[in-house]
């Protein structure tokens, strides 16, 4: 299998996983996974977000997942629990399609590391 199809196959898993965990099987698009994955980084499972707290949700997980990729560093946590990442080396420019395709491979890794997908 080429890496662009098992990339594929890992992303369709994860959608499949977080769609019928979150959405009652309608399909979720990358954004709201980014923002699911800031809600699981921050920890705070069980509250409701302000519009500028999804934002930052979204932020801290993109920060997480490009984490591995040498583009962010963790910083600190703040006094409310909020991670801080600072920035290691800017991200190239990319188009949008290399954009999506570097985040669905980032959460990919994500979930691999955290075990969820094979």
């Amino acid at each position: 299998m080429s890496r662009d199809e098992q990339l594929k196959t890992r992303w369709d898993a994860v959608v499949n996983i977080l769609s019928n965990q979150f959405a009652d099987g309608e399909i979720l698009d990358l954004d709201a996974i980014i923002y699911l994955i800031g809600v699981q980084e921050l920890g705070q499972l069980n509250r409701k977000f302000k519009k500028d707290e999804k934002l930052n949700l979204m932020h801290i997980a993109i920060c997480r997942l490009l984490e591995p990729y040498g583009y962010y560093e963790f910083d600190y946590f703040d006094a409310d629990r909020w991670p801080h990442y600072k920035v290691k080396e800017q991200l190239p420019p990319l188009k949008a399609g290399e954009q999506a395709v570097l985040m669905k491979e980032a959460i990919v890794n994500y979930f691999l590391e955290k075990e969820l997908i094979d």
